[in-house]
């Protein structure tokens, strides 16, 4: 086994969760060039795990925006390019969706995928060479892990490694917590008098918060509760890079079902994960010795729970 290609491109929480595969075949095979095609926004992401070669991006959301722009079209046939100009041993497609399968279908090698039952997009079945039952009861985390090593033929027996926790090596200089409020659905959101509530009681213990934001809308809800929190601080835009460095050095983040709060979780801090209306089962942090799921669907948790896990679980 010399050279494989992955194909996961979004989202951020599928990224995060793709990172352990990855780890797998490096332990199996310890000489394997691991390329990764995901999408541009979280290319920066993929290249913090150590044993990916090359991150091969490409722009489907902007795309599909700009379809008939001379650019787009340019752009796609270097993304053509990209993915003929290797021969890979396998290609194995973790995403199950339609436009994964197409770009999988590109590349040059054996290509591997979820069966119909077990993809989350059952066309997407018709595009691999060889296909693979993944139960899709599994958390996300073992889906991936179950169906490269089915592809490259090992077995499972390691706990996972998502391989990124390099970067926060250094000791956390940071006297402060990171909220991470803003999440795509608005059934996942914790009521901000939760998240003033949580900001007092870290105050009081000499601890400040942080309130990332990715957009205008999430901005305008961490300023408000920075306006109530005198420990509080909001920062400019930050790429992805800059986000997991914040992350890194926090004492402890506490988030929403979002993808940032699996980076956290990854990247090995103590992380208070909030469930307001998903399934932990499927798609909690996962793997983690310090992260804890609280909540589920229609059981959002009182500040008091998450309280009880940052004095108990990360010490503060």
């Amino acid at each position: 086994m010399n050279k494989i290609l992955i194909v996961k491109i979004s989202s951020l929480g599928d990224i995060v969760h793709n990172l352990p595969a990855v780890s797998d075949v490096r332990r199996q095979f310890p000489h394997v060039s691991i390329d990764w095609v995901v999408e541009e926004a979280y290319a920066p992401l993929v290249r913090l795990h150590p044993a990916v070669h090359r991150a091969i991006p490409v722009a489907i959301r902007r795309w599909r925006r700009r379809l008939v722009t001379p650019v787009t079209w340019r752009e796609i046939g270097q993304t053509w390019r990209a993915l003929r100009s290797e021969r890979y041993d396998a290609v194995v497609d973790t995403q199950g969706l339609l436009k994964s399968a197409l770009l999988t279908a590109v590349a040059s090698g054996r290509r591997h995928g979820f069966d119909a039952a077990s993809a989350r997009e059952p066309i997407a079945a018709r595009f691999y060479d060889v296909v693979h039952p993944v139960a899709r009861s599994e958390h996300a985390v073992v889906r991936n892990r179950t169906l490269m090593a089915a592809a490259l033929g090992y077995p499972l027996l390691d706990a996972p490694d998502y391989g990124i926790r390099d970067i926060a090596a250094k000791a956390r200089s940071a006297r402060e917590v990171v909220f991470l409020h803003a999440t795509s659905r608005a059934d996942k959101h914790w009521p901000e008098e939760a998240w003033i509530a949580l900001g007092q009681w870290l105050g009081e213990r000499g601890l400040g918060v942080v309130l990332p934001w990715g957009d205008a809308g999430e901005r305008e809800r961490s300023e408000r509760l920075a306006l109530v929190l005198p420990n509080a601080r909001v920062p400019g835009a930050l790429p992805i890079g800059e986000v997991a460095r914040l992350l890194a050095e926090a004492q402890a983040v506490v988030g929403v079902d979002t993808g940032l709060t699996h980076l956290a979780a990854a990247l090995g801090v103590p992380v208070a994960a909030i469930y307001c209306a998903t399934d932990t089962h499927l798609t909690g942090v996962y793997g983690a010795k310090r992260a804890w799921n609280l909540g589920g669907r229609g059981k959002p948790p009182q500040p008091e729970e998450v309280i009880d896990i940052l004095r108990q679980g990360a010490a503060l």
